[in-house]
């Protein structure tokens, strides 16, 4: 191959690279669906909140969602101003492996009656880390994230300014000995290089188990309806 031919081919590939997810094969997800206690009862558009939970409820069996984070608020009868779903990720998978995003998406806003400009994502431990690479992947979907003690893969690192116009609520536990808290640390300083809108809650003596903010901390929901695409720049 010519030189310059190649060099164009690589300069290109990089570039992109650093711009766009690799392409990814579409799947499917099974999913929990929370709808609010008054949707039958009205014809608005609700806020959509997606939930990916951590690495210990992967499989194909949804009861397993309900074991923690908010799933298993949901299912003590709390009530949501959100519609709320949960998909699961396969056995051999993590939140990174697949498009499930858009599939999943597609299929919620054809069939509920959903406030485009209200999409918020959050998720622990894994899913704080699909949390943050789905965002980056779709950050023009997202009205706000609040990843609980996740990360960024090190391939994702180069993409992370994508997430600048996205308010971002973080959470992580300083005795985190599972995903350091130098995870989320090195997100919130890439980010205050591009003006990046995050908030970073360092949790004092708390480790890797975060789910109870889920139940306890209901200003991070609070947070999140105050967020809409339309205040984007």
């Amino acid at each position: 191959m010519n030189n310059r031919i190649y060099l164009f081919f690589l300069f290109t590939f990089c570039i992109c690279g650093h711009i766009y997810p690799q392409s990814k094969s579409k799947a499917d997800y099974n999913y929990l669906l929370y709808l609010p206690k008054d949707y039958f009862e009205q014809t608005k558009d609700y806020p959509l909140l997606i939930y990916l939970h951590g690495g210990s409820h992967k499989g194909n069996d949804l009861n397993k969602l309900k074991e923690y984070g908010l799933p298993y608020v949901v299912d003590q009868g709390n009530d949501f101003d959100f519609i709320i779903v949960s998909p699961q990720c396969p056995d051999d998978k993590y939140w990174s492996s697949e498009d499930w995003f858009e599939p999943l998406y597609a299929k919620i806003l054809a069939e509920y009656r959903i406030d485009r400009n209200k999409v918020y994502l959050t998720g622990i431990s894994m899913g704080g880390y699909g949390t943050f690479i789905v965002a980056m992947d779709y950050p023009d979907k997202f009205a706000a994230i609040a990843p609980l003690c996740g990360g960024c893969n090190d391939s994702d690192t180069t993409r992370i300014c994508n997430l600048k116009d996205i308010p971002i609520w973080a959470f992580h536990g300083t005795d985190d000995d599972l995903i350091p808290i130098s995870e989320t640390e090195r997100i919130v300083n890439a980010l205050d290089g591009c003006n990046g809108k995050i908030e970073f809650t360092k949790l004092e003596g708390e480790g890797h188990g975060l789910q109870f903010l889920y139940e306890k901390c209901p200003q991070m929901y609070v947070w999140m309806l105050k967020q809409s695409r339309l205040d984007k720049p």
